[in-house]
């Protein structure tokens, strides 16, 4: 990995050409104009063009794709970076240009920033193209590179492009539809590279395969760094392990690495310009496993000669027949009184997840049952495997797909609609009203003819008009002074009440270094590291929820001020700018819990400060708040530690506050947490309650005690792999805690522990992970059982 990246950095030896021609490089003042083709940049050899690409009626994209022979069509370029995909801009006056303060900014015709690279420079910069396809913008007396698109791939990952923690490759939404998709591929947290179908309902991984571990896929977790690579031999390697070579390797090709429209991880190589792309590899086979493909109630076929071809289930019919992933709905209205519904058998038919449970060596009448008693049941799998009948009912259907089961799925259907289709399959919808559906962006330019006389009249308007602009701005000037001093005093209000300050964006720039330090890393964003201007040193959280309306954002961030709790992380301002959100709290010197867990430094004296702690923490949010917080994602990650290894509980309340609505109806649309740590409310669809953060302090203490992560298994019995909780009351099963714990403890300690404090801490345990939710304790009756163990003893 090491010798990839220094060929990487030798083969971006950048150099901008002291010519002002735009077909080498684009310097300070000049731009790029959406209506001359000709304004295009050229990488020195010839490889690679980035100009403006038309995706529709009058709109277009600035990208970066392989240059062809002149006589290929405008439609047959292979495109490999956009920069404004989701965004097109008008096919008149749009332009991109590189302004004097060293910022690159694409204009659409309405003069308003589609996109910006946000750089500065103080001497002067150029942007060039290179021919590895990087598209660099260079300061020309430093040689500092102020931007470069490697580090913001869109969909495409072309030979010693890095591929980093910050990398993300976002499919695009069809062949013709360039804006992103819904599929993903990115390093997640635990430091794998994934395939995620993330869309407009639910999201799942589903590469590598999730039903298995990290190391029975052959990945490995324990390598930090998250970087990847692809050569120019055409050999993928990645720090999870995760390595893989071209059919055609060792041949010197065109490459490229794309996550396609249909969710399929595939490496494309060529022999030269104008030829067709040959796939020399790709993560799926058979493209039917890939999530969400067809959509909800549907089923994925395979035929290598035919391709895919997606149909509704029985009963069921597309909701949309220009888009299968919105699925097919029902043709019925369900009834779920006892003795109106049947089920009808489907053969080699299998669908992904929503379990309500799995029931080993269960008849199939008793697995009729139990799907028959629950209102949310839509069918069964009853399969045989490893000489074990399986019952799995679910609750919703979807990634529907054939596959070569010792079992059938049990179709649930109202028995009125079995008798008036007798003779009920699935429908063959195979195809899709494919005709592009162009939206044309809503700006027109007609120049009319006018006489002279109506020309006068015109310009003598104009006149007038700029007198009374002149007067305008004049007096708006000495308003604005007015009220940007009125505002100041609003937030200077602000501050003096709650201890919030409003950061603009370029402090917070400032104060990161360019957001250089990254320190974290959530679903809800990504944390860096900065010193304020009053030195202090902050952790500044970049969030996930741009889309936010600035009243709205600065209404949730002050009720997290409001939030006060010696061991809950302090907030100490907020920045909404644009479409820029962000939070700044105190920095921990020791980081999280997690961490500390892996380097052995903690003993029991503090991890039982911790315990305590923490509980303390979620106690306030749950029952002492101004309003009713659920963490929803209680881990060793979000639990920071102080100088004094005192506990903070980090990453509460935003997203649950800005899904208040949600919470009040104590339902929520989608799972939300980390595997390991999920109370078994989120799988079965039960109402969410505070019980759902008990259950997973309780399993993060078992942590603790054991220094087993949760998210692994721990013990294998007779084949049969066991997760932390069953395995810590196996082993304390039919003993008591005190003689049992020996073997539980984390081995680190070497026998040496404090036999009082981990028995209190197991009994907590175990009790906060009960599978009943009401049969667990709340967070102040928690502290209680800590706080008061020596009077049980």
């Amino acid at each position: 990995m090491d010798s990839l990246f220094l060929i990487l950095v030798l083969s971006l030896a950048i150099t901008c050409p002291t010519s002002s021609s735009t077909s080498d490089a684009l310097s300070v003042g000049s731009s790029l104009s959406v209506e001359k083709p000709q304004d295009v940049l050229t990488s020195p050899g010839g490889v690679f063009t980035a100009g403006f690409h038309r995706v529709g009626n009058n709109s277009y994209c600035f990208a970066i794709w392989f240059n062809e022979p002149p006589s290929d069509s405008h439609q047959n370029r292979t495109i490999v970076w956009m920069a404004n995909r989701d965004q097109p801009v008008n096919g008149k006056r749009s332009k991109l240009s590189l302004l004097k303060t060293g910022n690159l900014i694409l204009t659409d015709a309405a003069q308003s920033d589609v996109w910006a690279t946000s750089t500065a420079s103080l001497s002067p910069a150029c942007l060039s193209l290179n021919d590895s396809g990087n598209l660099v913008l260079l300061n020309l007396k430093t040689r500092v590179v102020l931007w470069q698109s490697f580090d913001s791939p869109t969909d495409t990952l072309l030979p010693l492009q890095p591929f980093t923690r910050t990398a993300i490759l976002v499919s695009t939404r069809s062949q013709s539809n360039f804006s992103s998709g819904f599929y993903k591929f990115f390093f997640d947290n635990d430091n794998l590279l994934r395939l995620l179908f993330d869309g407009p309902e639910i999201s799942s991984v589903y590469w590598p395969n999730p039903a298995y571990v990290s190391w029975d896929n052959a990945r490995s977790t324990y390598n930090s760094s998250r970087t990847a690579v692809l050569d120019s031999l055409g050999s993928f390697t990645s720090s999870d392990n995760l390595t893989f070579l071209a059919a055609d390797y060792g041949a010197r090709l065109q490459r490229r690495l794309r996550i396609d429209f249909d969710g399929n991880l595939r490496l494309y190589s060529r022999k030269m310009p104008g030829e067709s792309w040959v796939v020399s590899w790709q993560a799926f086979s058979d493209p039917c496993v890939i999530h969400g493909i067809c959509g909800a109630n549907s089923i994925c076929s395979y035929d290598p000669g035919f391709g895919r071809k997606c149909s509704c289930l029985p009963g069921y019919q597309m909701e949309n027949h220009t888009d299968w992933s919105l699925g097919c709905q029902p043709e019925f209205q369900f009834s779920y009184r006892q003795g109106e519904s049947r089920f009808l058998q489907l053969t080699l038919v299998e669908f992904y997840g929503y379990d309500y449970n799995e029931y080993q060596n269960y008849s199939y009448a008793e697995c009729e049952n139990i799907c028959l008693e629950l209102d949310n049941c839509k069918g069964f799998q009853y399969t045989f495997a490893s000489g074990v009948y399986n019952c799995n009912p679910k609750t919703q259907l979807r990634s529907g797909h054939r596959w070569n089961t010792q079992g059938y799925f049990y179709l649930r259907l109202p028995k009125a609609h079995l008798f008036s289709n007798p003779n009920i399959k699935p429908q063959p919808n195979f195809g899709l009203n494919c005709a592009d559906r162009v939206v044309d962006l809503k700006r027109e330019y007609v120049q009319a003819r006018v006489s002279k006389p109506v020309k006068f009249l015109l310009w003598f308007a104009c006149g007038v008009g700029g007198v009374e602009i002149i007067c305008i701005v004049l007096v708006w000037g000495l308003l604005s002074s007015t009220l940007s001093k009125s505002n100041e005093d609003i937030h200077g209000y602000l501050l003096t009440a709650t201890g919030f300050k409003r950061f603009s964006y370029a402090e917070l720039k400032t104060a990161t270094r360019g957001f250089s330090e990254e320190i974290g890393r959530g679903a809800g964003g990504v944390v860096y590291k900065g010193v304020l201007a009053d030195e202090r040193v902050a952790a500044i959280k970049v969030l996930n929820v741009a889309n936010q309306g600035e009243a709205e954002f600065l209404a949730e961030a002050s009720t997290i001020g409001r939030v006060n709790h010696m061991n809950l992380i302090e907030m100490w301002g907020y920045c909404s700018e644009r479409k820029h959100r962000l939070l700044v709290y105190e920095y921990m010197e020791h980081g999280s819990l997690a961490q500390k867990l892996a380097s052995n430094v903690l003993d029991w004296e503090k991890r039982f400060a911790i315990a305590v702690g923490t509980a303390k923490g979620l106690a306030y949010l749950h029952e002492e708040c101004l309003e009713w917080v659920l963490h929803c994602d209680v881990k060793p990650q979000n639990i920071l530690l102080d100088s004094n290894y005192q506990p903070k509980v980090a990453d509460f309340g935003l997203s649950k506050l800005l899904n208040r609505d949600e919470l009040k109806n104590s339902s929520f649309s989608r799972i939300r947490g980390t595997r390991g740590y999920i109370a078994p409310e989120w799988v079965y669809n039960l109402p969410i309650t505070s019980k759902v953060d008990v259950y997973s302090y309780g399993v993060v203490v078992l942590e603790m005690v054991t220094g087993k992560n949760p998210t692994m298994d721990v013990d294998t019995i007779d084949g049969e792999q066991r997760r932390l909780i069953m395995w810590v009351r196996d082993k304390l099963k039919g003993t008591e805690i005190v003689s049992g714990m020996g073997e539980i403890i984390d081995p680190s300690f070497e026998g040496d522990y404090d036999a009082e404090k981990v028995e209190i801490l197991l009994r907590v345990a175990l009790h906060c992970v009960e599978e009943n939710k009401d049969s667990r304790p709340t967070m102040s009756q928690v502290i209680e059982m800590l706080l008061h163990h020596g009077k049980d003893n």
